[in-house]
């Protein structure tokens, strides 16, 4: 079953998985799960990837509203609201469907992604041509967690807590203006949003394809990545290091 994005706050998505008994992944509002209840769907469990209010503050109100909710998050005492802990590796059974956690430290240090029959829900991790800020944790870190992501099948579909592609291609395209990939992809967004349609899901093919933080080992953006630094990177998180850095202070 396709996954559903539902806008919230300003820019993020929750997602729910399945069109009655729902998994629902990071609520940062309550209000769009709410109003999809109006549409037959209800709350099986919650999914947090991470501790960040715009991911989580919308716990306490689906608690009220469906007392006993369970809810997995990660191993971190920043989230007061969970029935179990998700840590690496394990597979869960919920809602009919097995889930299987994957750490991804980096944005924070105890992120984590759930894969859930093909579909990846990442939160601030990775982002449709980008990847999250470094706010807890260091280049190599976060290297890491992407390449764990990287290498799930190709088909997996990626299922990120913001709408930044837009932004995020035009550094992209800062980086890797050859790519033709990326070309078509910024291309088919940019239709996406003026027609009002969110740009993800996406695969996770195309995703390797044209996002630069996937791309550390591709020679054109090691190339971009040494004119930041003054040298060829001396390692693919060297190199990612060197885009995160560059993408903090990018403007378009």
């Amino acid at each position: 079953m396709r996954p559903t994005p539902l806008p919230a706050l300003q820019d993020n998505y929750v997602w729910a998985m399945g069109a009655g008994r729902a998994l629902v992944v990071d609520p940062g509002s309550a209000e769009p799960v709410l109003a999809a209840t109006g549409r037959g769907m209800v709350p099986a469990a919650i999914l947090l990837t991470h501790h960040h209010a715009d991911h989580c503050a919308g716990v306490p109100e689906l608690l009220e509203r469906w007392p006993g909710l369970p809810v997995v998050a990660p191993e971190d005492p920043r989230i007061p609201h969970a029935t179990e802990r998700a840590t690496d590796g394990a597979r869960l059974q919920l809602a009919g469907r097995e889930i299987r956690v994957i750490a991804v430290p980096g944005h924070t240090r105890s992120h984590v992604a759930y894969l859930v029959e093909g579909v990846l829900f990442c939160g601030d991790t990775l982002f449709s041509l980008g990847c999250g800020r470094l706010f807890e944790g260091d280049a190599e870190q976060m290297h890491d967690s992407l390449q764990r992501l990287a290498a799930l099948p190709d088909q997996t579909l990626v299922c990120c807590g913001h709408e930044y592609t837009l932004a995020n291609a035009a550094f992209a395209l800062a980086v890797e203006p050859g790519n033709p990939a990326l070309v078509r992809r910024h291309a088919e967004a940019r239709a996406q949003r003026e027609a009002g349609q969110p740009t993800v899901p996406v695969t996770l093919a195309t995703e390797r394809d044209t996002n630069p933080f996937l791309r550390c080992a591709e020679r054109a953006v090691r190339e971009a990545a040494a004119h930041r630094l003054g040298h060829a990177p001396r390692s693919d998180a060297e190199c990612f290091g060197a885009l995160r850095a560059w993408k903090d202070g990018f403007g378009a």
